[in-house]
């Protein structure tokens, strides 16, 4: 019966369907074969439920499985959910062994909504699995189950389907984490990290609770750091570290961050990726001879692998490279590591930081348009096109040019907040503050999680001397949202320092420049030291910023303010 298909095939040829090759000899009897050939006449016919009914009916004469999904997919194909799940039923109950009954069942309830039904079939579908395939079934339900509406009831069924599994030390951890991952798409964050924690209970080594950890620090890091800090203290696996150490980042947890990806590196030398995000890092942290050393080690390690998936890498290091080449003026040295970037990267990062290259050596109309003439092959390469060329003309303080570059794209992309926000900047810059504190104010309405607009608006407040209590809940909002963010923690400082709170600007903006090394932060701290008194400490912070950035606007503009040279 296996080979019913290859005996039709001749039918379904002269039905115009495909061409086969010889029909070979089978199993089929005459009756059946004319049954079978009937069905699928009818369904060459445009009467698919005649033609599902006449093979569901061979189907259980035979007991055979290729038959049984057949009549399935062509009640799927009539779009009859009933008769489909009929089918997949009468399929079950005549091979009671068959995995793919038990899927076919599981997805037919899912699409006809019953989830409670869905519920017990997966559970059933799962005890009827060898031991050894459970966990990787378990660990499918969330995209299996992510499609349905009610989150919080799918994630209800699929825990009482897993009841089992979590008390089976083969398969608990994975059920804790199915659970969680459940629970936290639900929005029931407090019940996912107590799931996470349970499977970590559970297998101490396992990766899947460690997992689900990571993905809830942002929003309840003291319900999870202790057990992702345990896990870290050991040899962890190096996805996890490093899954870990990006999480840092995305927190703004730079130092901690740096940490993991050295204990990363020392112990798996050989893991490429842990070169890379160190290198970029220390990139990001003005470390420069540590960055080169790690990127080169990075771009090493994947030339011996031949990896071709690692091209992305690749274009990341070599752009860091070329930048850190560019600040120490190394012109030459910078555009060799952009020639090396492979031909398959992003073309409006590279024309971005050959423009960025060119300006510097004062060639800013070359610079430009290789921005312009970078090729766009959908709406979303035109947004980001866009914003490319705003902050480029802004850089190069040609503030109209990138006013209309950014009103154009808003025509195309109304809605759009990051060209909303660019645009809010830029109103900034030509003194229309009316008109960039209704585009902040829209943005935190229809983003209100955006930290980065309650703090562009709070920090304007306060550098303009205005309204200080208002921006003072502007930027404690932005502080709630993004705690560890050393810019907005620099807003916080210039806002003390605004309103005469000396030694508090001074503890705030250390803290800060220690989190991120930056000019403005520097210009901040400088300035507030000097005020302050602290002449000697003002000047030391403002030739770092002037290392970091030696032409940022706000250090220059605050060397200027007290006339002080370098």
């Amino acid at each position: 019966m296996k080979y019913w298909l290859s005996s039709l095939a001749w039918v379904w040829a002269t039905a115009g369907v495909c061409a086969q090759p010889p029909v070979q000899n089978s199993n089929l009897n005459a009756v059946l074969f004319y049954q079978l050939l009937l069905g699928e006449l009818s369904v060459q016919a445009g009467e698919p439920s005649s033609g599902f009914a006449i093979i569901l009916d061979a189907a259980r004469k035979t007991k055979d499985e290729a038959l049984f999904q057949r009549a399935t997919e062509l009640a799927l194909q009539s779009r009859s959910g009933e008769a489909a799940l009929q089918a997949a039923r009468s399929w079950k109950s005549s091979l009671p062994d068959s995995k793919e009954a038990n899927r076919y069942i599981l997805q037919i309830l899912l699409a006809l909504n019953r989830i409670d039904e869905a519920g017990r079939a997966l559970k059933a579908s799962i005890a009827s699995l060898p031991l050894q395939e459970q966990s990787a079934a378990i660990g499918s339900i969330p995209r299996v189950f992510g499609r349905l509406q009610d989150k919080n009831l799918a994630a209800k069924v699929v825990e009482q389907a897993l009841v089992t599994a979590i008390q089976n030390p083969e398969t608990a951890a994975t059920a804790w984490t199915t659970i969680g991952r459940m629970k936290r798409d639900a929005g029931e964050i407090q019940p996912a990290a107590e799931a996470a924690r349970a499977g970590y209970a559970a297998n101490g080594k396992a990766p899947g609770p460690i997992m689900l950890a990571l993905s809830l620090m942002n929003v309840v890091p003291s319900e999870v750091q202790p057990m992702i800090s345990q896990y870290m203290a050991g040899d962890a696996l190096p996805d996890l570290r490093l899954g870990y150490a990006r999480t840092l980042i995305d927190l703004d947890q730079m130092q901690p961050a740096l940490a993991q990806l050295n204990q990363l590196t020392k112990q798996h030398p050989n893991f490429a990726q842990g070169w890379l995000f160190l290198g970029l890092l220390q990139s990001d942290l003005s470390q420069v001879l540590l960055s080169e050393q790690s990127l080169k080690q990075y771009i090493k390690l994947v030339d011996q692998a031949k990896d071709a998936d690692q091209s992305g890498g690749l274009s990341e290091a070599y752009l860091a490279l070329s930048q850190m080449a560019q600040k120490q003026g190394k012109w030459t040295q910078a555009d060799e590591w952009l020639a090396r970037i492979p031909p398959n990267a992003d073309p409006l990062k590279v024309a971005s930081r050959r423009a960025a290259l060119l300006a510097q050596q004062g060639r800013k109309s070359d610079g430009l348009k290789i921005l312009e003439q970078v090729k766009v092959n959908n709406p979303q390469e035109a947004r980001l096109k866009a914003l490319a060329l705003s902050q480029w003309l802004r850089e190069d303080k040609q503030i109209t040019a990138a006013l209309t570059t950014i009103e154009q794209a808003l025509a195309q992309f109304p809605t759009d907040t990051d060209l909303q926000s660019e645009l809010a900047m830029l109103c900034e810059k030509l003194g229309r503050f009316d008109q960039m504190e209704s585009l902040l104010r829209g943005i935190m309405k229809v983003k209100p999680n955006d930290a980065h607009a309650f703090n562009a608006l709070g920090y304007s407040l306060a550098d303009r001397k205005i309204r200080l209590d208002e921006a003072r809940e502007l930027i404690l909002k932005a502080v709630q949202l993004a705690p560890r963010d050393p810019f907005i923690q620099d807003s916080l400082g210039w806002l003390e320092y605004r309103v005469g709170n000396l030694a508090e600007a001074i503890r705030i903006l250390e803290a800060a420049f220690k989190a991120r090394p930056d000019a403005e932060i520097a210009a901040h701290l400088g300035e507030v030291y000097w005020q302050s008194g602290q002449k000697d400490k003002a000047g030391t912070i403002w030739r770092e910023g002037l290392m970091l950035k030696s032409d940022n606007d706000t250090l220059l503009e605050t060397l200027k303010q007290f006339n002080f040279r370098p």
